[in-house]
């Protein structure tokens, strides 16, 4: 398992930056990065499953395993979905973490990724410009 780790300062209070991260319109555009037309169904909630999908319905399926709003959420990946079929797969401790501090109106955003290694290059690559991409959505949007 491969552990991951991102971060960037956004100037916006980390409510701001938690409504970018998760509402269902900001949260297509920063995940584009990833994969154009990426967004997830459920609800985001504590113990709840969260399916993490592109336009094809093909992407992977989460637990929520710890949810403070506005602070933390870290989310435990439990397999992958093919043409909007379940598929469960042994991902071992794979996880995501997104953990918001805020200071005087300035939130530091940090992203803790456990990943296996076919999965390390895509993160590497592909999460400085999802984060950009929060932190202008962070700073621009009304």
């Amino acid at each position: 398992m491969e552990k991951l780790h991102f971060d960037v300062q956004i100037k916006a209070e980390a409510i701001k930056v938690w409504s970018v991260l998760w509402d269902d319109f900001s949260f297509r555009q920063w995940t584009s990065a990833f994969t154009e037309g990426s967004f997830y169904q459920g609800d985001l909630q504590e113990g709840a499953t969260i399916k993490f999908l592109d336009p094809k319905n093909n992407g992977m399926y989460s637990k929520i395993t710890k949810l403070v709003p506005n602070e933390e959420i870290i989310f435990l990946h439990l397999g992958e979905i093919y043409e909007g079929v379940e598929t469960p797969r042994d991902l071992g401790e794979a996880s995501e973490r997104y953990l918001l501090t805020e200071d005087e109106n300035i939130t530091h955003l940090e992203v803790e990724i456990q990943t296996t290694e076919e999965f390390k290059s895509f993160f590497e690559e592909k999460f400085p410009d999802a984060l950009s991409n929060v932190k202008h959505l962070s700073e621009n949007q009304l």
